[in-house]
Parts: C-alpha cells; structure tokens; sequence
C-alpha cells in the first residue's frame, strides 16, 4: 500500500513550490526538438492505435496537456497538489485539471487512450511503482500507451530545498533498464525508449520508455 506520510510530504512540498515552479518550467515550445518531439510523438500514436482520453499525470503547470489537446486529443491533467491544480486552471481553461492521485486514478478499466507520465514518479518509492504500474495497465485500453519519463540514476535523495523554497520529500531516480522492467512485469510492454546523455544544461540522463498495452 502507499505511504501516506511520503504522499502528504509531497503533496505539502509540491504546494509549497507550485508558484516558483510554474515560473520556470519552460512550456514545450521552448524546450530542446528530442524533449518536444516526444510527447508529439506520443500523441499521434495514440490516435492511431486507441483513440480515446489521455491523461497527463503529474502535469505541472498543465503546458503540455494543453499541448497533447491542441491535435484534437481529448486531454486532461492530474497532480496531487491543489495549488498546482488552480495555476494549470488559470493558465489553460480549455482543458479539464483535477487534483487526485496516480495511484487511484477514478476511471474505468480501459477507458484512456493514453497516460503521460513525464517527470511525476521520481517521489515514489520503488516499491511503490508496482502498484502505480498496474493501475495505468487497469486504466489503459487495449492498445493504449504510456510515455514515461524521468531523470535517471540509482541514489536515494532528500533535499532540503527547492525553487527556493524548504521541502521534505524524497527523490528516488531509477535507471531506465529498472524502470523499464517494472512495466514489462506490470503488462506494459516497451516498444520505444529515448535516453538523453547529461549536458552542460542537464547534469543528469533522462529516458523515455514508451510502453503499450497489449
């Protein structure tokens, strides 16, 4: 079951940084072509092969919800704090924003066409990530697809601060190959994956898994 203390503790830390946060996380048009191509990419299968709602789990500010709706995708976003939830309200009222969590999502089995999970699991334990996998596969239709994407890395960390600001979550960065076993075993097979080595801009990998549903 989830630690309901690591859920309060993100949500308190997520609430405390929401406003810095949305002040520099960059909207899609503004990010490198691999980091913007992606989504893009992710969006167009989805229409192809299991039309049908797409989730933006962890969405932030909701730049790329509105993003993932301006192909025609029917897109809407999900984050535990309900600070962030009103920034992504008043910044995008064309999509729908709800506070809840990854883990019980509240939709039917099969119903989305697609999840995007990019940067919103690295503050839950691995031995929570089972459980979170398998409530995308419950929720995924078949044929649908999961984008992941994080940071990469194998070291448990607690900071302090962040944007400024004191928190007290934790962040648990996982190599890709790890990750990628976790879906395969949770029914989400991996057909793509995009690693970015670290740069002067990014001192840490990331990877995207793209991951169907069969």
């Amino acid at each position: 079951m989830p630690d309901p203390s690591n859920r309060t503790a993100v949500r308190v830390s997520c609430d405390t940084v929401a406003s810095a946060c949305a002040e520099r996380v960059p909207r899609p048009s503004e990010t490198d072509p691999l980091s913007r191509g992606m989504p893009a990419a992710f969006a167009e299968t989805v229409r192809r092969s299991a039309p049908g709602p797409v989730a933006d789990l962890g969405c932030g500010p909701g730049h790329v919800t509105a993003r993932l709706a301006d192909p025609g995708l029917s897109a809407s976003g999900v984050d535990l704090p309900a600070g962030m939830v009103e920034l992504a309200r008043r910044a995008h009222p064309d999509p729908r924003f709800v506070q809840g969590s990854m883990t019980a999502l509240g939709v039917g089995d099969g119903v989305l066409g697609g999840i995007l999970a990019r940067c919103s699991t690295h503050h839950t334990p691995p031995a929570e990530l089972p459980l979170l996998f398998a409530e995308f596969r419950r929720t995924l239709a078949p044929g649908g697809h999961l984008l992941w994407g994080c940071r990469m890395g194998d070291e448990h960390r607690r900071p302090t601060r962040a944007y400024g600001h004191p928190v007290s979550c934790a962040w648990h960065p996982l190599p890709v190959e790890r990750v990628a076993e976790l879906l395969e075993r949770a029914g989400l097979r991996v057909v793509a994956r995009l690693v970015q080595e670290s740069d002067e801009q990014s001192p840490r990998p990331s990877a995207c898994p793209l991951a169907r549903k069969d």
